[in-house]
């Protein structure tokens, strides 16, 4: 198994659910002369502790807790509190030189703090602490030097410390981070007032560029037609990762508004499971794939707004290749092999996250099949606890569409047979553990190699990846138009 990260779902079920993003002076009114960015999510995490529960970094990594290094909107690896870093010949040895600043709390964030963050991960809960087992040994040179010594040559590790195993937290404020968060960010926490919002203010003392509001909101709604009305009636001021493309046409010829669009590097899965049921079949997985009208299903569940990939790689990562051609739409051939199968009898439950996106995603995806002659029953599932642990947790199911907002996620999805997808074939782990080793010409190599392996062995599908689509008031300057972390990050949204 390799030291990539295995990220929950649940990330990504909640980001393609609809983020809406929304910006207004003074929190709406009232002509106060404090600026407001209130962000709207669909889901309210259940706790501020990421290191225990997978949903929670969106709202707080980057703008409030801050990593060593940070993951730009084009996938590639900067500074953050780490000003530079050496890299040892033997790619073994980081030596990182940190920036001088200080935590909300007032506390100095010294290269005590960093050891302490990074020796930390090893007692999280959640799986991402998979990530930190290639870390040997972490030591203090002065108070802004910190070195990380790797019990093998890495290429995914200095990535992975971008997300929020990267996290640097205070080591006196870490008793109760379910409730509070101490980060050096250019936002400070300021409160949680549960079942509405999340609540953050400028740091006024940031060590780097500062923030470009007073306060930022994260308020929690679910429906996306009340987003659109409000955008339109200027209660707020943009709508992020829109959950309905089909309206971008009410502003896309509207000179008020600004469309973004750009990419993410989400992608749709149909996870098939390997290990029960029908879909252990790899007949049966095939023909599956071959029925499958990719454009008819992305051109009806998401207006045709996104691309068709054929493996667990977005067109950003360096292995990519496109292999949308191996699966063509075939029905004769989807017919042939759910015969050949032996499994045309037998009912796949397809289950999808009580989430709109999913559900028409889920819709279409069964019409087609049962056309071909396929048995599938939809079955929808409460989102996130019920869904969480009958596929994510119990693996019991036999197809689900779901997301992964994962960068770099080809590995961790797939490479370990007891996680959801419960593929894990050996060849395909080796292949994974030498890219991680090997240089990064063998990475991209070995990487493209693993994609394919996928692809041929009808592992999953792949619906489609999600386009990254805002929609602003034209005086909105700063927001991404590419989705390339697991942070909803507005560290450069400003107002012109």
């Amino acid at each position: 198994m390799t030291p990539y990260p295995k990220k929950l779902a649940i990330l990504a079920v909640t980001v393609i659910a609809a983020l809406a993003l929304s910006a207004c002076s003074g929190g709406g009114g009232g002509g106060s002369s404090t600026s407001t960015l209130t962000v709207g999510l669909p889901s309210e995490p259940s706790t501020l502790d990421f290191t225990s529960n997978g949903d929670a970094p969106l709202p707080l990594l980057y703008n409030v807790y801050q990593t060593l290094v940070k993951d730009d909107q084009n996938g590639k690896i900067v500074p953050s509190l780490a000003k530079s870093w050496d890299i040892s010949d033997d790619r073994k040895t980081y030596t990182f030189h940190l920036v001088d600043t200080k935590f909300s709390n007032g506390e100095p964030f010294t290269a005590e703090d960093a050891k302490f963050s990074i020796d930390r991960v090893t007692t999280w809960k959640d799986s991402s602490k998979d990530a930190m087992a290639v870390v040997e040994s972490t030591s203090v040179k002065d108070a802004h030097t910190l070195v990380v010594t790797l019990k093998q040559a890495s290429n995914s590790w200095l990535f992975n410390m971008s997300s929020r195993i990267g996290v640097m937290f205070a080591k006196n404020a870490v008793n109760d981070l379910a409730n509070k968060a101490v980060g050096t960010g250019p936002y400070t926490f300021t409160s949680w007032k549960r079942g509405d919002s999340i609540t953050l203010t400028k740091n006024a003392d940031y060590w780097g560029k500062k923030a470009g509001f007073d306060h930022l909101v994260f308020k929690f709604f679910k429906d996306a037609n009340a987003t659109n009305s409000a955008l339109l009636s200027g209660t707020i001021n943009v709508i992020g990762l829109t959950q309905s493309p089909e309206s971008l046409s009410q502003f896309e010829h509207n000179s008020k508004y600004q469309v973004i669009e750009g990419t993410s590097n989400l992608e749709v899965l149909l996870a098939m499971n390997n290990s029960t049921g029908p879909m252990a079949n790899e007949d049966m997985r095939k023909a599956v794939k071959y029925g499958i009208d990719h454009k008819a299903l992305l051109d009806t569940c998401f207006s045709g707004r996104g691309t068709l990939i054929g493996s667990m790689v977005p067109p950003t990562d360096p292995w990519y290749e496109d292999l949308t051609g191996k699966y063509p739409y075939d029905p004769k051939k989807a017919k042939e092999l759910l015969a050949a199968s032996g499994e045309a009898d037998q009912t796949i439950r397809l289950t999808v996250p009580t989430l709109p996106a999913y559900v028409g995603c889920g819709q279409v995806l069964q019409s087609q099949l049962q056309q071909l002659g396929f048995k599938v029953e939809l079955k929808q599932l409460e989102f996130p606890a019920v869904w969480f642990d009958q596929v994510f947790t119990n693996g019991d199911y036999d197809m689900n569409i779901t997301g992964h907002i994962q960068p770099h996620d080809l590995c961790p999805v797939f490479d370990d047979p007891k996680y959801y997808t419960h593929y894990g074939k050996p060849a395909f782990a080796k292949l994974c553990a030498d890219a991680d080793a090997g240089t990064e010409a063998d990475q991209v190599k070995d990487l493209k190699q693993a994609a394919e392996m996928l692809a041929d062995d009808a592992a999953a599908d792949w619906l489609f990846l999600l386009p990254n689509l805002i929609v602003a008031d034209k005086d909105i300057t700063g927001l991404p138009k590419n989705s390339t972390s697991e942070s909803v990050d507005m560290t450069d949204a400003a107002r012109s």
